[in-house]
């Protein structure tokens, strides 16, 4: 899975400081600002002064600076041991989003539909990148575990979601992708990039994509593209469900008459 510090990496991430020397902070203030965001993750949702300006590599009064201003603004708020999580007022601008907010909205009576037919998780998800970002999730009751969150990313190559996207774009950032290290999760994640090419194929045939313990060992997925108009899959939605005793071909029909159902919700009308 991508860094979260991947993106500061990619846009020339500060070293961390060498005795001796100053450190020369490069980049706009909104893009340093940024590059702090960036820094809080699922598994570190709370970071002192000192953690940002260690993980940042930028000096302590700059990550002072920045902090405060974002503060300020309410993208950042503070708790009562001092340490920063990420402002409310983040939530409500990212929440404006039309490729998540109108999606979702055209999106979830169809899913809260396939949910409760299923009983199983139902996930929504979009391309950023090479990654997918999930923009919406039911959790299924009694229903395995998955390890997505709404706004999580993960790579295309595993997921359900993921391949039934890939299996779309164009030919030039599918070989991009394919020619990327491509992340192993479990003993049966396709890392081969000839056979993904395979896969990829098949899944442009029946417009539908099975990725069998491929995240985890214990979950199956099954996921449709979503199409905006013929061939351009702008989502997919899929299932997540046991691979114990799972029956993806009882699935199918389910996930890809769902994708259907919302890719004619988010077709473009014709001019009356």
């Amino acid at each position: 899975m991508t860094s979260p510090l991947s993106g500061a990496a990619r846009g020339g991430r500060l070293p961390p400081d060498e005795p001796g020397k100053s450190l020369r902070v490069t980049g706009s203030v909104t893009i340093r600002s940024l590059r702090l965001l960036e820094l809080f993750t699922p598994a570190a949702p709370r970071l002192t002064l000192s953690d940002l300006a260690r993980k940042s590599g930028y000096p302590l009064s700059t990550v002072h600076r920045l902090a405060g201003d974002l503060i300020e603004w309410g993208a950042l708020e503070r708790d009562s041991s001092g340490r920063f999580t990420v402002g409310l007022k983040l939530w409500e601008i990212a929440s404006l989003a039309p490729r998540g907010t109108m999606l979702r909205e055209l999106a979830m009576p169809v899913m809260e539909d396939l949910s409760q037919i299923t009983r199983e998780n139902v996930q929504l998800g979009v391309c950023e990148g090479t990654e997918v970002v999930f923009v919406e999730r039911i959790a299924g009751q009694k229903a395995v575990p998955v390890h997505t969150r709404v706004g999580g990313r993960f790579p295309l190559t595993a997921s359900g979601i993921g391949l039934a996207l890939l299996a779309y774009m164009p030919a030039d950032v599918q070989e991009a992708v394919l020619a990327a290290p491509i992340e192993k999760f479990t003993e049966r994640t396709i890392t081969d990039p000839s056979v993904l090419r395979r896969v990829l194929a098949e899944i442009r045939r029946s417009e539908v994509a099975i990725s069998d313990r491929q995240v985890t060992m214990d979950a199956v997925s099954v996921a449709a593209p979503i199409f905006e108009r013929p061939g351009t899959a702008i989502a997919a939605v899929s299932l997540v469900v046991s691979a114990e005793g799972a029956s993806p071909s009882t699935l199918v029909p389910l996930v890809r008459a769902a994708a259907r159902t919302i890719s004619r919700a988010v077709r473009p009308r014709p001019p009356l």
